[in-house]
């Protein structure tokens, strides 16, 4: 018996022996990285093209445009209405144009206003982009009307409701704005879905920046303060929310910082500082006119660059994984 007691014994010591090397064995084991199975992508790919990237641009300059129309025509600065108008009204234009080419068919847009669902940004933008359309349509018409158009009744008729027509646009303005913004974030995509609180901060202060843009760049500089004052607002939103989702993406943020998204969204952001520091202390009409056309292009290259980031993180399976894996840990440590 004390034979068996004293070989349980050994062994008991044994155990634990190889217990406390197996501790610190697997203390010295650095984690494990992640990898995918045989490194394929568990997302499919964004089926858009380059015409959504340039849908989000002119989307957001018609409405840019269309607030600042609403701000010339209220204070009596009526270059700047034209010009604002007309830009809102040809933007508006160009992004159905892309809207319709993405989607293959016309009908389809017609399609989507049989119903009204508000838990469906794409349904809600819809609505968004039918209720903006005929204001900035009208108050643009108006402003490309011959004078001798002007003179019948139906050109003072037109004239009369360009007013009403413009501020209903402006009232519509910042939803076309921002919903785009909403839109990519209620999809799967990694780079879009973890950007969601900020990206319609991005979205609205570039929409702001382009449109003062494009009225520095075409109304006389006697008429440009509220279109430098509008640009310097947005691109300070634009580069202050953007900076932030850098900041606070984490792992996700490595497809906005790194590759091709980076680089446009690099120079969109020197574009966009140069053209607001342009709108500051330019007074003379060359330099407004620079600064107007860096604006609009740094403009451009965020809403590409962001396109480009939400194609990259799906290729990527990490950006899908990880932070579902943190999402998972962080819940069951609260519980």
């Amino acid at each position: 018996m004390r034979e068996l007691s004293s070989e349980a014994g050994a062994s008991d010591r044994n155990a634990q022996t190889r217990h406390r090397r197996r501790g610190r064995d697997d203390m010295a084991v650095p984690s494990a990285e992640f990898r995918s199975y045989y490194g394929r992508q568990i997302l499919k790919s964004p089926v858009w093209n380059w015409m959504i990237a340039a849908y989000l641009f002119s989307g957001g300059l018609s409405a840019g445009s269309a607030m600042l129309a609403a701000g010339a025509d209220l204070t009596g600065r009526t270059e700047l209405r034209r010009v604002s108008r007309i830009g809102a009204l040809v933007s508006l234009l160009a992004s159905m144009y892309f809207l319709v080419g993405d989607l293959g068919r016309p009908e389809r847009f017609h399609h989507m206003l049989r119903v009204a669902k508000p838990s469906s940004p794409m349904s809600m933008g819809t609505w968004i982009l039918t209720s903006y359309g005929p204001g900035a349509g009208l108050a643009g018409v108006a402003e490309l009307m011959p004078a001798r158009v002007r003179r019948t009744w139906v050109g003072r008729l037109l004239g009369w409701a360009a007013r009403p027509a413009g501020l209903e646009a402006a009232a519509v303005a910042p939803g076309l704005a921002s919903y785009t913004a909403v839109l990519l974030s209620q999809t799967a995509v990694p780079a879009w879905n973890e950007a969601h609180p900020y990206l319609p901060f991005v979205f609205t202060g570039s929409a702001a920046a382009s449109g003062g843009g494009l009225g520095m760049l075409l109304a006389p500089a006697g008429e440009s303060g509220p279109a430098r004052r509008m640009a310097v607002a947005g691109a300070a939103l634009e580069v202050a929310a953007s900076r932030t989702m850098e900041r606070r993406l984490g792992l996700v943020a490595e497809a906005y910082q790194t590759g091709r998204p980076h680089r446009l969204r690099q120079a969109s952001e020197w574009l966009t500082v140069a053209g607001a520091v342009g709108a500051v202390v330019g007074r003379r009409r060359p330099a407004l006119v620079a600064s107007g056309a860096a604006l609009l292009a740094g403009s451009a290259l965020q809403r590409f660059g962001v396109f480009e980031a939400g194609v990259a993180s799906t290729k990527d399976p990490k950006y899908v994984v990880v932070p579902q894996r943190e999402r998972l840990a962080e819940r069951a440590a609260g519980q």
